[in-house]
């Protein structure tokens, strides 16, 4: 019981500490803008297009579109919204049956799959958002499971708009050389560069002000390890991560002390 009272602020800095999609997203007001305008112009607007968004692991993309999307809910609405993370399928092809499911389109194989997803996504109907996380997993030989998904948003009538998120900044220029044939085909790019040392501060001193009482942890520590952090990889998530390991460390000391510490009322 006495361990539950000392132990209680540090379950909680170690709750905001989660890499969790926050209501704010520090430094990535430039980034979170240029995705709710893409969104607005193409979804709501009618027009099909695609957008590709390359940045290194924890540089805030997958977590910039979900707060994007959770703050669109409503404008979306009347579109149709398709998430898919790429790490999850079996093969790059597999990404078309998934689709398929998602809209509601009878099983199909081989090239019978991409002409029935084709005719539906030029048919009358409301848009379609495809959101790929883990793009460069589709990566196959030919590319063509690539080609095929970033030149449906081109078809005549096409409503399909199409977002793309992966770690490589070259993928389009590598991999879909093709597309930059045509500049009305090839996809709107985004770039997340790495997290700087100070929006690394900023981000650990929001999440831990959001917990009531003295700060667990040292202003000068997390500026060490904004630091730290910001010149290795600038990943967000590997600083949380370092805070909260730091916070369980501390978090054992003090559950070892509290054990040894005299029951009250004198009891042996």
């Amino acid at each position: 019981r006495l361990f539950r009272q000392e132990g209680t602020c540090y379950q909680q800095v170690k709750q905001v500490l989660h890499a969790a999609v926050p209501d704010r997203l520090q430094g990535r007001e430039r980034e979170t803008g240029i995705l709710r305008q893409f969104l607005r112009e193409h979804v709501l607007g009618r027009r099909p297009g695609s957008l590709y968004v390359s940045g290194a692991p924890g540089t805030g993309k997958t977590a910039c579109l979900s707060r994007v999307l959770l703050d669109c809910k409503d404008e979306l609405a009347r579109s149709k919204t398709v998430v898919l993370n790429c790490m999850a399928l079996g093969s790059p092809h597999s990404v078309f049956p998934a689709l398929a499911q998602h809209l509601g389109l009878p099983v199909a194989t081989g090239r019978e799959r991409v002409r029935s997803l084709e005719k539906h996504l030029t048919a009358q109907g409301p848009m379609v958002l495809l959101v790929l996380d883990e793009l460069d997993q589709l990566e196959s030989k030919g590319q063509d499971v690539l080609y095929t998904l970033f030149e449906w948003p081109q078809l005549p009538s096409s409503r399909l708009v199409l977002v793309g998120l992966a770690n490589a900044l070259d993928l389009t220029d590598r991999s879909l050389a093709r597309l930059g044939v045509h500049t009305a085909g090839s996809p709107q790019l985004l770039h997340f560069p790495p997290y700087t040392k100070e929006q690394l501060t900023c981000i650990l001193q929001e999440r831990l002000g959001q917990v009531a009482g003295d700060p667990v942890v040292d202003s000068a520590a997390l500026q060490f390890c904004a630091r730290k952090v910001s010149a290795v990889s600038g990943d967000a998530r590997k600083a949380l991560d370092v805070c909260r390991r730091a916070v369980e460390v501390v978090e054992l000391e003090v559950r070892g002390q509290t054990l040894l510490k005299p029951l009250p009322g004198g009891e042996s």
